[in-house]
């Protein structure tokens, strides 16, 4: 069958950049198809070159899922589905989200998909970076995986969003537009490592920023396998390293990667927008 989109694996753990498709524009199945087929297999994709106002992110990001439940975040004024990650040149505030983690783990349901659009890309620094969850159990010696891959994983927001969390003085959350709440307390428990709904593949859930315990262990026992665990997921054979471009793209998959942000762009500043699918 010949594709209208043209894929390139970025050579790394995962990810892959995709061009040949004009996103502003309602997609038919059949492209909707190829580009939800090699997000499984790439994990991450980006798609340079979209030129897109509000309402065609939306209109994109629909094509792969419902809108649902942001956390913790407020939206762009006037919008419902779509929250800024912005970060003005002058701040100095610790970096956002820069664990690692999958988005909104600590929910009952949390989301398949994130999709970032970038607004103002700083020239250097900003980079995300992507672990492949599914080649970090699959390689992961038997022994140790044989410690994790039946635990029970507690996750919680608390020590992001809590009042007393790293974002929970507002005043020092620059132009974040964070609410915290004392419902970063509650917890909820997922298989650490659960298998993917579409491809069958298991691999580990989250990363270090929301798992906070293991069932029917105490916090002394989880405290060192919950290090061990970080350890071996941020191995770099399994990190993709994105490099942003202004007007681009980006979409993973919660449930076969973690990620996390990082600095480097002291003095200039950065925006992208986000919309978090279900």
């Amino acid at each position: 069958m010949s594709t209208s989109i043209t894929v390139n694996p970025s050579g790394q753990a995962c990810g892959a950049e995709v061009t040949g498709v004009d996103l502003s524009e309602p997609l038919s199945p059949e492209v909707v198809k190829e580009i939800r087929d090699a997000w499984l297999e790439h994990h991450v994709l980006a798609f340079p070159d979209q030129h897109l106002d509000h309402d065609q992110f939306e209109q994109f990001a629909q094509q792969f899922g419902d809108f649902g439940e942001d956390p913790f975040f407020n939206p762009l004024p006037g919008r419902k589905y779509i929250a800024a990650v912005r970060r003005e040149a002058e701040e100095t505030n610790p970096i956002f989200a820069e664990f690692w983690h999958s988005d909104w783990s600590f929910l009952p349901d949390p989301p398949s998909a994130t999709l970032l659009y970038s607004i103002d890309i700083p020239p250097h620094g900003g980079d995300t970076h992507f672990s492949n969850q599914h080649l970090s159990f699959e390689r992961m010696p038997p022994d140790m995986k044989e410690k994790f891959e039946g635990l029970t994983a507690v996750h919680s927001a608390v020590r992001g969003y809590s009042p007393d969390g790293l974002y929970g003085d507002v005043s020092n959350n620059g132009a974040m537009d964070i609410t915290p709440s004392e419902e970063a307390y509650k917890k909820e428990s997922h298989p650490l490592v659960p298998t993917h709904p579409e491809t069958g593949k298991r691999g580990f859930l989250s990363g270090i920023s929301y798992i906070i315990g293991f069932e029917g262990m105490s916090d002394e026992e989880a405290g060192p396998l919950i290090m061990e665990l970080h350890e071996w997921q941020s191995k770099e054979e399994f990190v993709y390293c994105h490099k942003w471009k202004k007007d681009m793209l980006v979409m993973w998959d919660n449930r076969s990667v973690i990620h996390k942000a990082t600095g480097g762009y002291e003095g200039y500043r950065r925006e992208l927008h986000r919309i978090t699918i279900y």
